[in-house]
C-alpha cells in the first residue's frame, strides 16, 4: 500500500503544461544547448524507514550558512559517491553526508521527509519535484533563483518551479537515454548502427547467430524497463500520447497501448533472460565483456567501464518505429537538490545550493563522474568526453524531451502499478489484454482519487 498522497491534478496539470508549451516548436531555443523540461513524478513507497535515512537532529548555528549543513544524498554507487564527496569538500561548508542506497533513498522518501530529514537532499526535476512542495515537505528557494536565474534556460527554471510558480530545486546535471555499444565490438563484427525497428530487429538477429545475446536487460530495481516501454511508446504513438497516457488521460486497454506490448514482444527473443532478478550495473558490465551487444539505459552506464573500455563506449537514438514521430523524442532526467521544509540550518542550506547551482560545482562534479552533462549554462564543456559532446547534441537537437515514466506520471501509480505490471509482462509477455485490463482498473481507481 502506498503512502497516503494529497490532491496531485494541479501539479500534474503544470507538469503537463510544462512539456507541452516546451515542444510548441520543432526545436525550442531552451533546448538548443542544454535546456530541458519538468513534469516529473515520483515512485512512492511505504517501507519502513531505515536508520540510515533518520537524520540526526543537531540544532543550528546559523548566520550566513555557518554550522553545519545535514545532507541526505542517494548516490550511492562508487563513481557519483565518489563525485559528490569531492564537490562537498569543495564547497568551503561544513557539510555532513548521508548516504543511502538508491532505491532505499527513493522508496522511503516521503516517509523520511515526514520524519528528520537532513537539511539538503537529493531529487529530480518537474513532477517529483512539484510532488513534496505541495506536500509542504519542500522550502521556497525563489530567492536564490533570484541570484542565480540568469544562469540558467527558462526551460531550466520552470522544470524547477513548483505548481505555485515558486522554485523548489536546483539542477545539477542530466543524462539522455539511448542504446549503448561497444564501438569495437561493431567494428570487429562490422555491425551498422541501425535507424528504423526493421533495421534494429535484423541487427540483434545478427548478433544471436554470431553467439551474442543481442540486449542486455534488466529490471531487478523495478524501474528500468520503463525506458523500453517510454521509448517504443513516443516511438510508435507520439511524444503526445505519451504525456497523455502518463496523466491518465488514456485508457491503457487502448489499441494503442497494446501495440507497445506487441512490438515489445518482437524484442524478447533477443534479450538477456532472467531481466527481472538483475540490476542494471550487471547488465552493463555484460555490456563490458561483450557477452551482450547493446543496452538501453541512462548515460550513468558509463559508470561501470573504465580506462579503454569507457573510450569504447558509444550511443545510437532509439530507433525510428513510426516515420511520423521519427526519432524525435528523447528521454533525459534531470537530477539535482531541495531543501527539506524540516531544515534545521536555513542559512547553511541556502549557501549550499548556491554553491551546487554554480558552474564551479558541476564542473567539479563532472570531473570524477563523466556520465552526466552539466545543466548551469556557464559550466565549462571543453572538458567533455565524446559521450557527453553527444549527448549534448542529442538533447539539443530533440523536439521533444520526456523525463521518465516514473517521473512523468502519478508516484503511487508508477509504484504500484507499472513496476510490478513491467516485471509481470517480462515474466509472462503473452497475455497482453489481461496485463492491460488489470493496469487500467488499477488506474481508474487510482487517478480517481
Amino acid at each position: 500500500m502506498a503512502d497516503p498522497q494529497p490532491d496531485q491534478s494541479a501539479p500534474a496539470a503544470t507538469a503537463r503544461a510544462t512539456l507541452r508549451n516546451a515542444t510548441a516548436s520543432p526545436r525550442p531555443t531552451a533546448l538548443t544547448r542544454r535546456g530541458l523540461l519538468g513534469g516529473a513524478a515520483y515512485t512512492a513507497g511505504a517501507l519502513a524507514l531505515p536508520a540510515g535515512l533518520a537524520a540526526c537532529e543537531k540544532p543550528s548555528t546559523g548566520g550566513e550558512g555557518g554550522g553545519t549543513v545535514t545532507f541526505g544524498s542517494n548516490q550511492s554507487d562508487e563513481v557519483p559517491k565518489k563525485a559528490t564527496a569531492e564537490v562537498m569538500a569543495a564547497s568551503g561548508l561544513d557539510v555532513r553526508v548521508n548516504t543511502v542506497d538508491h532505491n532505499t533513498f527513493q522508496e522511503n522518501i516521503t516517509r523520511y521527509l515526514q520524519a528528520t530529514p537532513d537539511d539538503v537532499f537529493t531529487w529530480f526535476s518537474g513532477f517529483r519535484m512539484q510532488y513534496f512542495a505541495a506536500q509542504g515537505l519542500a522550502t521556497d528557494i525563489s530567492d536564490l533563483w533570484q541570484s542565480f536565474g540568469g544562469e540558467y534556460s527558462a526551460a531550466m527554471k520552470q522544470a524547477s518551479t513548483g505548481s505555485n510558480g515558486k522554485q523548489y530545486f536546483v539542477p545539477f546535471y542530466y543524462y539522455p537515454w539511448a542504446v549503448f555499444y561497444r564501438k569495437s565490438l561493431f567494428q570487429e563484427k562490422g555491425y551498422q548502427i541501425p535507424r528504423t525497428w526493421d533495421d534494429f530487429k535484423a541487427l540483434a538477429a545478427k548478433m544471436k547467430t554470431d553467439g551474442l545475446i543481442p540486449i542486455a536487460m534488466a529490471d531487478k530495481d523495478g524501474w528500468p524497463a520503463m525506458g523500453t516501454f517510454d521509448y517504443i511508446n513516443m516511438r510508435a504513438n507520439g511524444y503526445d500520447f505519451h504525456v497523455s497516457l502518463m496523466a491518465g488521460e488514456e485508457s491503457w486497454e487502448d489499441s494503442r497501448v497494446k501495440q507497445v506490448f506487441s512490438l515489445w514482444q518482437e524484442l524478447l527473443p533477443y534479450n538477456q533472460p532472467g531481466a527481472n532478478g538483475r540490476t542494471w550495473q550487471e547488465a552493463a558490465q555484460s555490456l563490458g565483456q561483450k557477452q551482450t551487444g547493446m543496452y538501453l539505459l541512462g548515460m550513468f552506464v558509463g559508470q561501470q567501464f573504465q580506462g579503454e573500455a569507457a573510450a569504447d563506449l558509444d550511443f545510437f537514438p532509439f530507433p525510428q518505429i513510426v516515420e511520423a514521430h521519427g526519432q524525435d523524442a528523447v528521454e533525459a532526467p534531470i537530477d539535482g537538490f531541495m531543501i527539506s521544509s524540516k531544515v534545521k540550518n536555513l542559512d547553511g542550506a541556502k549557501e549550499l545550493l548556491r554553491y551546487l547551482a554554480s558552474a564551479k560545482a558541476q564542473n567539479a562534479y563532472l570531473r570524477s563522474d563523466p556520465n552526466n552533462v552539466a545543466t548551469n549554462n556557464s559550466a565549462d564543456t571543453s572538458g567533455y568526453n565524446a559521450l557527453q559532446k553527444k549527448a549534448v547534441e542529442l538533447v539539443g537537437g530533440a523536439k521533444q524531451i520526456s523525463q521518465f515514466l516514473d517521473r512523468d506520471t502519478r508516484p503511487d501509480f508508477a509504484s504500484t502499478v507499472m513496476i510490478p505490471s513491467l516485471q509481470s509482462f517480462l515474466n509472462n509477455p503473452k497475455d497482453v489484454d489481461g496485463l492491460c485490463k488489470r493496469i487500467e482498473s488499477q488506474k481508474k481507481t487510482i487517478f480517481a482519487s
